[in-house]
């Protein structure tokens, strides 16, 4: 009996985990959408819960939005974060996250369509693509791979770059993503300051296998 008075927090905890988790999972499939504006009610019913509920979690749309975009973004960094384990040179750590940001457009669309219409909160955010490219730019600099005299305005150009070219991917699904992902990263290489030798060869080494990685 006490084990079982012990087990209901942990499936209220669990329950509550798995509500939030579809309301977030509902507001991301509208973000991603482009639906700003969508009731509340309209959430919770793609989302299968009740009203009541949503307001045990959030206390606006708004609320849920952001955190919508907050969990994009550290899914998707958790996963550059391991995919790029175990690289010593900045600059390939770089230019993997990078080849892999453009491949991943195609490969987990509702994810990327999520990450561009916030492309604001991608460029400020602590979590995601920005950080990660602020860090290894500034890690390039220390080790005299990049010349770049602002890291800030640096990954500024990065981010606008990751953008667009995810935008232009969705635009025309004809483009080989891999070639124009790898021809972004290799331009960018070399505005950090990487030869044009260099660049090009960071740009032709093996990805790791991508097949069956939802971020």
């Amino acid at each position: 009996m006490a084990q079982q008075i012990r087990d209901v927090p942990n499936r209220l905890e669990r329950r509550k985990a798995r509500t939030r988790s579809a309301l977030v999972h509902a507001a991301q499939t509208f973000l991603a959408a482009g639906k700003l504006n969508v009731p509340i009610l309209e959430l919770t019913q793609a989302a299968d819960v009740g009203m009541g509920s949503f307001y045990n979690h959030f206390d606006s749309r708004e609320q849920l939005f952001e955190a919508a975009v907050e969990d994009a973004l550290e899914r998707y960094g958790a996963l550059l974060d391991e995919l790029t384990v175990g690289l010593e040179d900045p600059a390939h750590v770089f230019a993997q996250s990078f080849r892999l940001t453009g491949r991943l457009h195609r490969r987990s669309p509702e994810l990327s369509r999520v990450l561009l219409n916030n492309g604001l909160a991608l460029v400020g955010s602590d979590k995601g693509l920005a950080p990660r490219a602020r860090r290894d730019i500034e890690e390039g600099v220390r080790a005299g791979r990049f010349s770049v005299g602002d890291p800030e305005l640096a990954m500024v150009t990065v981010a606008g770059a990751a953008l667009c070219l995810g935008q232009l991917l969705h635009d025309h699904p004809e483009r080989d993503d891999a070639g124009a992902t790898d021809q972004v990263t290799e331009d960018l290489l070399r505005m950090l300051g990487l030869t044009p030798r260099d660049a090009h060869a960071i740009c032709q080494r093996p990805l790791p296998d991508l097949d069956g990685v939802r971020p």
